[in-house]
């Protein structure tokens, strides 16, 4: 009975200084309305993560389709940002996903944290200190 109580103890003990479950995040599969309102965002799952990729405008695209202009690497100025994955490697961190991102727009490579926040997800891009929040809705 002694050894019992010490077992029961020791896994209370245990339990106590434990640190708090995380869960893992909501799902962000499907399709996502940016927040200019000017295209929509396909997530899906890619590798052991999840990726992002443009599959369609609901604004008018110049002549030719829209093209990755401001791209910092001037041989992929011509490719068309219609199909272009502008999210990759997210993965799993506590309640959010943890990744990169890429916005044509600017032409910049950033840092990505996304969490769903009932129909809207929000997204955090940060480039070394400067960060900046959009947030996206469930199309």
């Amino acid at each position: 009975m002694r050894h019992t109580a010490a077992i029961t103890a020791l896994a209370g003990a245990t339990l106590a200084f434990a640190g708090p479950a995380h869960a893992a995040p909501e799902s962000i599969a499907g399709n996502w309305k940016t927040d200019d309102g000017n295209a929509i965002v396909n997530f899906y799952k890619c590798g052991s993560g999840m990726c992002g990729k443009i599959t369609r405008f609901l604004v008018a695209e110049p002549e030719g389709g829209e093209r990755d202009r401001k791209n910092p690497d001037k041989s992929k100025r011509d490719r068309p940002v219609k199909g272009l994955t502008i999210f990759w490697s997210l993965t799993p961190d506590g309640d959010e996903w943890d990744g990169k991102g890429y916005s044509p727009k600017e032409g910049r490579y950033f840092n990505a944290e996304l969490q769903k926040v009932g129909n809207r997800l929000k997204i955090k891009g940060c480039v070394a200190v400067f960060c900046r929040t959009a947030y996206f809705t469930k199309a």
